[in-house]
């Protein structure tokens, strides 16, 4: 059976295909849009996936939506009734919307897929699932495992914003839930707004900005925002907060406790802001810890499965495998809403339809997550030469050679490969790559070539046969992913003087920690990607490559776009790009492309094009 999964209306659209249980393709919306967190109906990520999977619509057994938007509406004025008279701007703001458009949104989807394909029965074909079903299932059955504990933590799905289950074989079974306003995602999303970032984009900056500040706010959050039980369980003080009824996140209480109303976006950085980001931090550790160790004790399972936005906290992630409350934790690498649509399709075939499951007990069943478009050299050709581009084309092993080289000159390559990453982070399909070694690459790639904040760090991608040698991970973890973080192993570290260690907030940042500088935190700790030759072996003998030419088995990732753009999807977005930015080479398939040979009139203004997210 084939089964199409949606997710939408919220935030970071997406589709994914499932066919016989096996995951055929998987995409957000924004890559084809590019339009940064597109929350439409993904109309173009519906298109890929029937192209991937060489079906029309008709074809599909069952589409399945990720949430359920009665049970949304019910929230929503049970929310506003217990409020009122507070919050009726942001009633009266809302209230159109969902009457108009949200509230009937099974007669919309059936409207849009009834435009795709002219299918009589669409009523029958449309499923709906709860959104902390949908996340829990996204993160259990691409797993390995058979039976599993399962944790999801987000900001809020129809009522459920912490929920914990129970997988077995083909059914996932949801045991207890927190529900809204208690939400430890919208905690931490009130705090991304108070530092001055943008909710529902901005929280990794907070978790990056984290280890440059003092953990000095996180007595004051515990005893007046939130009471956590030792089970992890917690209540907020909403007196604090507005989220409910109001139009920002914090209020004026909130504001007097902290001492001061919430920073303005993009003015400059204080200590101030980096000490409550590292308590707002310490604090969300803290509950992730006591929740896992409470669904380790209270389920005896031995592995845990994550989803929910709160999972792609790659630092909390490492302080819970550290903890070894679980022998294993697999998280899924589209933890957010994207990995709805293909949760809600798993949750369809496996339990709504009972069909036989496939386990993949080697790594997982989401194939490194590159389940995106991908082109030949013929079609990057066609495409480059369309956009008057100048380019060689290689045999892969002088692509790799070529490409090593270029790194280990210390120059910035746009690595464009094989399948898009589904999912926030770029794993060597959709990269730009630089040599961990430099200690001006951070700022190099922060500035020149992202053009995003300074503190930003980046994330090393190590050989997975290398990784214990250069980082404190156990033998049997990996980091597929880039959604744990470890620290660096003693003897890469470099001591810091008594003058470096009195340093404060950003003035840390160009001290180098260690002999890979550019993926070395303040704090000495990294957040991995393990390169495995069974699921990305182009990228796997890049880095073989360099580290023939280096000694190192490591290279610098970040994604492959600039601060506000969606992650490039097509050789056309790549070169744009890669004349908009300072990327000194580009590598697309085995077309290699330098920057000196370019027309440089094709050249574009990419600091400015995109709003900053």
């Amino acid at each position: 059976m084939r089964f199409l999964g949606i997710s939408a209306f919220y935030h970071d659209s997406a589709a994914a295909l499932v066919d016989s249980g096996k995951i055929v393709a998987a995409a957000q919306e924004e890559r084809f849009s590019r339009k940064k967190h597109d929350s439409n109906f993904p109309q173009l990520a519906i298109d890929y996936c029937l192209k991937e999977a060489k079906l029309s619509l008709n074809q599909i057994d069952y589409v399945v939506f990720y949430d359920k938007p009665f049970l949304k509406f019910e929230r929503l004025l049970e929310t506003y009734v217990a409020c009122a008279p507070r919050g009726f701007q942001s009633f009266r703001m809302a209230m159109p919307v969902w009457i108009k458009e949200k509230l009937f949104q099974k007669s919309f989807l059936i409207g849009k897929l009834s435009e795709i394909s002219s299918v009589d029965n669409w009523t029958e074909k449309l499923l709906f699932a709860e959104h902390h079903q949908s996340h829990a299932a996204s993160a259990f059955y691409p797993s390995p495992f058979d039976r599993a504990a399962i944790l999801t933590m987000d900001g809020v799905g129809e009522w459920a914003t912490t929920s914990l289950g129970i997988g077995k074989g083909n059914s996932i079974e949801i045991i207890k839930e927190i529900h809204f306003p208690h939400s430890l995602g919208l905690l931490y999303s009130a705090f991304t707004y108070y530092t001055g970032f943008r909710v529902n984009s901005g929280e990794y900056k907070v978790m990056g900005l984290a280890p440059y500040g003092e953990p000095k706010y996180t007595n004051l959050i515990m005893d007046n925002l939130i009471d956590v039980k030792p089970d992890g369980s917690f209540r907020l003080d909403m007196s604090y907060f507005d989220y409910c009824t109001g139009l920002r996140m914090t209020n004026k209480k909130f504001d007097k406790l902290f001492g001061s109303s919430p920073r303005n976006p993009e003015s400059d950085l204080t200590q101030r802001e980096m000490d409550i980001a590292a308590s707002i931090q310490k604090v969300t550790e803290e509950i992730v810890l006591r929740l896992g160790r409470s669904v380790a004790k209270e389920t005896g399972e031995k592995s845990l499965c994550l989803a929910g936005g709160v999972a792609l906290n790659c630092v909390a992630n490492g302080k819970l495998l550290k903890d070894t409350s679980f022998e294993n934790i697999w998280v899924q690498p589209a933890a957010g809403d994207a990995g709805g649509a293909l949760g809600a399709a798993m949750l369809a075939c496996y339990q709504f339809k009972q069909q036989p499951r496939q386990i993949d007990r080697t790594m997982d069943s989401m194939m490194g997550s590159y389940l995106g478009p991908c082109f030949s050299d013929d079609e990057i050709s066609d495409k480059l030469k369309t956009v008057g581009a100048i380019f060689s084309v290689l045999r892969e092993p002088d692509t790799i050679e070529l490409s090593a080289q270029a790194l280990a000159d210390g120059k910035a390559v746009g690595w464009f490969q094989g399948r898009m990453e589904f999912g926030p982070r770029a794993l060597g399909g959709r990269s730009i790559l630089g040599d961990p070694r430099d200690p001006k690459m951070q700022k190099t790639l922060n500035l020149r070539v992202k053009y995003r904040e300074s503190f930003r760090p980046f994330a090393p991608s190590i050989l997975a046969e290398d990784v214990k040698d250069w980082f404190e991970i156990k033998d049997n973890e990996n980091s597929p992913y880039m959604l744990m973080v470890a620290g660096v192993r003693e003897e890469h570290r470099r001591a810091m003087t008594e003058e470096e260690n009195s340093l404060f907030g950003i003035e840390k940042l160009n001290i180098p920690r260690s002999s890979i500088p550019a993926v070395t935190h303040v704090d000495y700790s990294a957040r991995i990607q393990t390169v495995h030759r069974e699921t990305n072996p182009k990228y796997h003998a890049l880095i073989a490559s360099f580290k023939e030419k280096t000694g190192c088995p490591i290279v610098v990732n970040t994604s492959f776009n600039v601060r506000g753009e969606p992650i490039v999807a097509s050789p056309e977005d790549a070169f744009r790009c890669f004349m908009g930015s300072d990327i000194e080479v580009l590598v697309c398939g085995n077309c290699f492309l330098k920057k000196e040979e370019q027309n440089p009139e094709l050249a574009e203004d990419y600091k400015d094009k995109f709003d900053l997210d």
